[in-house]
């Protein structure tokens, strides 16, 4: 199931920075921080997330118009605290002017590339099966080890398990239509091991040493077959981009 391999893409940066707020409290008690130091790094977070939540806009606006469908401020929302949080995550401040600027930017085409690949789908009479939906609403759950920890986790953002459903119906329609406008490639044994020979030369460099390279195998073809098909996404939406009428709004 593909699904396992990554979250869902407009919530997951939300809730992977809740959880590792959570875990930076967990540490802090253990290292037993003086309380001032504690209230500091608590007003801090605090002072980001009212940054980070000024830059949403209202959830009934609409941000960008795709071939005559509106697309609304909630989906902007949830497309922009997914890349603040990844920002976060790497180290990087959402909240600068500069970096404010490009999260915009890149959350608008987020939503408008999803819509475009949606719409074709639904040209295409593309859906995702309740037991589909189910099978993967499951292991998303498991990511968060029980259900009462992830509907904690997506209290916290103001979501609920009906938007969940329907994000996860989403997805599987786009994995669907892309594995058929760019399907799977082979990938040669010739170019696993030129990956690998790369990637043990560089971890020589930094001391390490990968693991040998019939127990990686499997796993460095999932990937480039992941690479292939994500520049073909890429050159398709290009493509449908050209076609469409899109005008945004913000």
């Amino acid at each position: 199931m593909k699904f396992k391999r990554v979250l869902l893409p407009f919530i997951t940066g939300a809730l992977a920075f809740s959880l590792a707020a959570c875990g930076e409290d967990d540490k802090a008690a253990k290292d037993e921080k003086p309380e001032e130091a504690a209230q500091g790094e608590m007003e801090s977070a605090e002072e980001m997330q009212v940054k980070l939540a000024e830059q949403q806009v209202e959830k009934n606006k609409v941000v960008a118009i795709v071939n005559d469908e509106e697309l609304k401020g909630e989906q902007y929302n949830a497309a922009l605290t997914s890349l603040q949080g990844q920002m976060q995550q790497m180290g990087q401040d959402p909240s600068s002017k500069e970096s404010a600027e490009q999260v915009k930017m890149q959350a608008l085409d987020t939503v408008v590339n999803q819509t475009l690949i949606l719409q074709k789908a639904k040209e295409a009479k593309i859906n995702a099966s309740e037991s589909e939906i189910d099978e993967d609403y499951s292991a998303f759950v498991e990511q968060f080890g029980d259900e009462k920890t992830m509907k904690e986790a997506l209290k916290s953002q103001n979501v609920d398990v009906k938007t969940i459903k329907e994000q996860i119906a989403e997805f599987i329609i786009i994995e669907k239509y892309q594995d058929k406008v760019a399907p799977v490639e082979k990938v040669t044994d010739k170019e696993i091991k030129a990956y690998y020979d790369q990637a043990a030369a560089g971890s020589k460099d930094s001391g390490q040493e990968l693991p040998p390279l019939e127990e990686v195998s499997d796993e460095i073809k999932e990937m480039l077959q992941q690479e292939q098909q994500q520049k073909q996404l890429v050159a398709h939406v290009k493509e449908l981009k050209e076609d469409a009428e899109i005008e945004l709004k913000i």
